[in-house]
């Protein structure tokens, strides 16, 4: 059996008749006719019950069919992708990213791939509130957490790169308030906290050690819903803060920053694509994914960081 016979089934299921399975097919009746006595002799089956005025699929040529559909699908998107991939991409990608990581590393690296593919448009949309990606017409978002809880099932998601947040302190504070030794430590510190959410002022850490995850209330007289202002405060010596290592990196290595408590950090924070469910990916969206999970799986920041951005 193949396509041709496929497609013949499901014309006469579609039509009701051979005469009208033909008519749409530009061919006599008979050539309708012989084709199926053929394909029912070769597998020993009767596929249509015959009337005066209608074809009907019998059992067989039901689950015949139904399973045509799908072969024949297959058929189409296989033939799809291969002609796509004969083709340079082309067409709009819309995405939405933190402003945080979308100016520092995610601007930078969607330049360089529409350099690399110049018919591709990229619209990038900074935000702190992750889009209804469907409903708003995104293809996608680069966000800092997996795709969990009640909507995990309108989203499919991939980790691009691992990250953490890590404690961390100006040498200035630490030279004048001290260096706390453990967790308990924290609540005499002044600790500057980012509202993003309700639970603001609950650090939950994870100890490296065994992955206890600990979690700890702190507090301090600064607080912002701005990530990159709680990061100036504490490179002026106002306090300890959690912040990811790809914003921070680079002020840990030029001693501008120091850990604090490096036993401990949020695990929660990896880098992750995450894109509504679709039928089928467009190859300009699979090869964006591609290429960030290249860009970021080395997690750069580490070796060259990002410039500070007032």
């Amino acid at each position: 059996m193949d396509r041709a016979d496929l497609e013949l089934l499901l014309a006469i299921r579609r039509h009701g008749s051979l005469a009208s399975a033909a008519d749409a097919a530009g061919v006599v009746p008979s050539v309708i006719t012989k084709r199926l006595a053929a394909l029912e002799a070769r597998l020993g089956l009767k596929l249509f019950q015959r009337t005066t005025r209608r074809v009907v699929a019998t059992a067989e040529g039901e689950v015949l069919c139904t399973r045509a559909v799908g072969l024949l699908a297959g058929f189409e998107a296989m033939e799809a992708e291969l002609q796509e991939r004969q083709q340079e991409p082309a067409g709009r990608i819309r995405l939405a990213a933190t402003f945080g990581f979308g100016r520092a590393w995610l601007g930078p690296a969607l330049a360089e791939f529409q350099a690399r593919h110049p018919q591709v448009e990229i619209q990038l949309q900074l935000t702190e509130q992750l889009p209804d990606l469907a409903v708003e017409g995104f293809d996608g978002a680069v966000w800092l957490w997996a795709v969990r809880g009640p909507r995990a099932s309108e989203w499919t998601g991939r980790r691009l790169a691992r990250n953490q947040r890590v404690l961390a302190a100006a040498p200035q504070y630490l030279r004048q308030h001290g260096t706390p030794a453990s967790l308990d430590e924290l609540a005499a510190h002044d600790c500057l906290l980012v509202r993003e959410n309700e639970g603001f002022d609950v650090w939950r850490l994870q100890r490296e050690r065994d992955h206890t995850e600990v979690r700890v209330r702190v507090g301090g007289v600064l607080s912002s819903n701005s990530g990159e202002l709680v990061r100036d405060w504490c490179l002026a010596g106002r306090g300890i803060m959690l912040r990811s290592l790809w914003d921070i990196a680079g002020a840990l290595a030029s001693g501008e920053l120091v850990r604090v408590l490096p036993g401990y950090a949020m695990v929660d924070a990896d880098i992750h694509w995450i894109a509504p469910h679709t039928a089928s990916t467009p190859r300009r969206i699979r090869l964006l994914v591609d290429f960030l999970a290249e860009r970021f799986r080395g997690e750069p920041w580490k070796l060259k960081p990002a410039a500070r951005r007032g």
